[in-house]
């Protein structure tokens, strides 16, 4: 498990999940500090722990944010049609192209 890995994957779990914009930057910035703080560490089971605690953390973060998508997909009682629009979009922007805005009077 290599530190550049962690950090590379802790960030992309949290600007996926958790976001990037003005309201929630301080959560990435908080990760980003953390990192830069601890790369100085020369306890090297300090700094494997903190790996470890990283790497579990993105792995449930990537859990609960999947377990979340699974458990809208099975109730059938929601509406499910913004789901189903942020699907669409993304399969079009996969192929480069955007879906139009569809006029609601």
């Amino acid at each position: 498990m290599k530190p550049a890995n962690v950090y590379r994957q802790i960030l992309k779990a949290v600007d996926k999940h958790v976001g990037k914009d003005g309201s929630r930057r301080h959560f990435r910035d908080f990760v980003i500090q953390e990192f830069r703080s601890n790369s100085e560490l020369s306890d090297r089971s300090a700094v494997r722990s903190k790996l470890n605690l990283a790497s579990n953390y993105t792995y449930m973060l990537n859990s609960l944010h999947h377990h979340k998508e699974l458990l809208f997909s099975y109730n059938i009682a929601i509406d499910r049609s913004d789901e189903v629009k942020k699907t669409l979009r993304k399969s079009a922007a996969s192929v480069g192209l955007q879906l139009p805005e569809v006029y609601q009077p």
